[in-house]
């Protein structure tokens, strides 16, 4: 009899790695019964067919917000201390102290990391919030909906959401295994690990080491080196465009070389808009001196921002605006949900343009399954003041100190220079595609192609 797995959404982050891929029809090859258990808004059996288990509850514990952010804090404080470090420090938020309630949140939550900032105090905020989120009503819903439908294994998508929690604490009490996937590539040092599963799917080497860094209580045999399914689409020749169907399709011109400027959030890059400006004036003064370049802006999909328009109005001629094909369910920046199209829109982008610019995107990585190279805004802007995040901070964070070398990207520190690298790029004088290459295997893993295989086989293992 096939084994029945549970891949779990808590929220919409993992649709593109494992619903938008070729994930679950491998796994069905390889004869395992699969359904999606399904937190989030999008109907996996309306829009793909698939079968699903949907998840009507969504209500968390109230204090579950309040307990997670100082679980989350107690454990940079500790990273800080442990490894002698501030930029530790620089991943936490500031406090909000608008109005009465954001104040005693903000006191509670202070209170609590300076009761628990250590290994011990950290483990005790661990089994505060199992003990919450196990007395909440969606615990016992998605309880009962294990029993009535008994998998084998809960797959969850992605480490670092509390909705989760409840769902997967129902899953354990019931002896049912439960594998969680470490979903980006700045996570484990972030503090992002909001669940405490039986097994663990990485990345790399390199994160299976951080995840056994950061977490004592996780051990060794946890943890499987799988890669992410997230740059498979890359090698899916199916999904790739003739140049004059796509230039067509979008209104590019064919004579045209584009590069391409992928957006940022605003918590990453507040003030993106103006090296999107920068690249506009370099990219006008090379066409004066006889190239033909144009820019193709894709933006951050959660950035509901208008920041950028002014920039793109003034600069139609230069400026090509191809959207992300996400969807937008609600308001907040997590209830924009990626869809099946957009695989093959990025895929295109990376395959038609030049290379890619930006602040510290894993973007860098989209563009070099397609030997492409990346070029890092590392230089402050003019209209940076107190209260503005600098994003040179970015480039400081753990994650970053994977690149094997600084030549794995062209990083621009200086606005003046941004037109002599990129005519560097396109004349050939400049490149960083090797080290990059290096940088992409440290990080993605040496089987970027077979990372929803290699899940599978870990599944495999495990419930063997």
């Amino acid at each position: 009899m096939n084994k029945k797995v549970f891949v779990f959404f808590p929220d919409g982050v993992g649709l593109r790695n494992f619903a938008f891929t070729d994930f679950k029809s491998i796994g069905e090859r390889m004869g395992f019964d699969i359904t999606y258990w399904n937190n989030t808004v999008f109907s996996l059996k309306e829009k793909l067919g698939f079968e699903e288990v949907k998840i009507e509850n969504q209500i968390t514990h109230p204090f579950l917000p309040i307990y997670s952010r100082a679980r989350k804090r107690a454990e940079l404080n500790v990273s800080r201390t442990k490894f002698n470090d501030n930029v530790y420090s620089t991943y936490k938020f500031p406090f909000n102290y608008k109005g009465i309630k954001n104040s005693v949140r903000s006191v509670w939550v202070k209170y609590l990391i300076g009761l628990y900032s250590s290994e011990k105090g950290i483990e005790k905020l661990r089994k505060k919030i199992n003990k919450l989120e196990r007395s909440t009503s969606k615990y016992k819903y998605c309880k009962a909906q294990l029993e009535t439908h008994k998998p084998d294994l809960i797959f969850c998508t992605t480490q670092r959401s509390t909705q989760s929690i409840s769902a997967l604490l129902a899953a354990q009490d019931l002896g049912i295994p439960t594998v969680a996937f470490v979903y980006s590539w700045d996570n484990v040092p972030k503090a992002m690990q909001v669940v405490e599963t039986d097994y663990y799917c990485v990345w790399s080497h390199l994160m299976r080491a951080e995840v056994l860094k950061y977490y004592p209580f996780v051990k060794p045999d946890q943890v499987f080196v799988t890669g992410t399914p997230q740059f498979e689409p890359h090698y899916n020749e199916a999904l790739k465009e003739g140049r004059s169907f796509f230039f067509e399709t979008h209104g590019l011109d064919v004579n045209k070389k584009y590069i391409c400027f992928s957006g940022d959030d605003e918590t990453t890059s507040p003030l993106d808009q103006y090296y999107l400006e920068d690249l506009a004036n370099a990219v006008r003064n090379l066409n004066a001196k006889g190239k033909n370049l144009g820019i193709i802006y894709r933006k951050c999909p959660v950035d509901l921002t208008n920041r950028y328009d002014k920039v793109i109005n003034e600069n139609k001629d230069i400026i090509k605006v191809l959207d992300p094909v996400w969807e937008q369910v609600g308001s907040n920046w997590n209830e924009v949900l990626p869809t099946e199209h957009d695989l093959k829109m990025l895929h295109n982008v990376c395959e038609h343009t030049e290379f890619v610019t930006n602040v510290c995107s894993s973007t860098v990585f989209d563009f070099v399954a397609h030997n492409k190279p990346c070029i890092y805004y590392n230089y402050e802007q003019p209209q940076l003041k107190k209260g503005i995040r600098d994003i040179g901070q970015n480039y400081k964070y753990v994650h970053f100190r994977s690149m094997p070398s600084k030549n794995a990207v062209a990083f621009c520190t200086n606005k003046n220079d941004l037109e002599s690298i990129i005519e560097s790029i396109l004349d050939g004088k400049l490149s960083t595609i090797e080290d990059c290459k290096k940088w992409y295997q440290i990080v993605v893993g040496e089987t970027p192609i077979e990372a929803s295989k290699n899940i599978w086989n870990a599944i495999e293992t495990i419930l063997k």
